[in-house]
């Protein structure tokens, strides 16, 4: 691998770093370019440049096929759905649900206090 080509996809995930970062912060492209010192018109062809290349990845994985043995039949696989699973903690009269969308570090804090009783 060339170094140009380094040097781009360093730059490439680098960009898609900084413009999810934007995006979970919630500050306008105005705003977020005013704030890290870069123009509009870069931001815009960096926004485009990583859009691209998730596309060629999709496009990579929609290609990949796998060969199956003749004689052979390919099943299409299940879906896999997350589990809906709860866990409920009864301690002393205090009860508390646990499931796949508790926040961690919420859980962190109840059980050092649960600990340190």
């Amino acid at each position: 691998m060339d170094m140009e080509k380094v040097t781009t996809e360093q730059q490439l995930s680098r960009w898609a770093q900084l413009i999810q970062n934007r995006l979970e912060s919630g500050q306008s492209i105005k705003e977020f370019c005013r704030t890290n010192g870069v123009s509009k018109a870069t931001y815009y062809y960096w926004q485009k440049k990583v859009s691209e290349a998730k596309c060629t990845v999709v496009e990579e994985v929609k290609e990949s096929k796998i060969e199956v043995p003749s004689g052979w039949m390919q099943l299409a696989s299940k879906p896999v759905y997350p589990a809906k699973a709860t866990l409920e903690i009864k301690i002393n009269g205090c009860n508390v649900t646990v499931n796949t969308e508790t926040d961690l570090e919420l859980l962190k804090k109840v059980c050092q206090v649960l600990m340190s009783l």
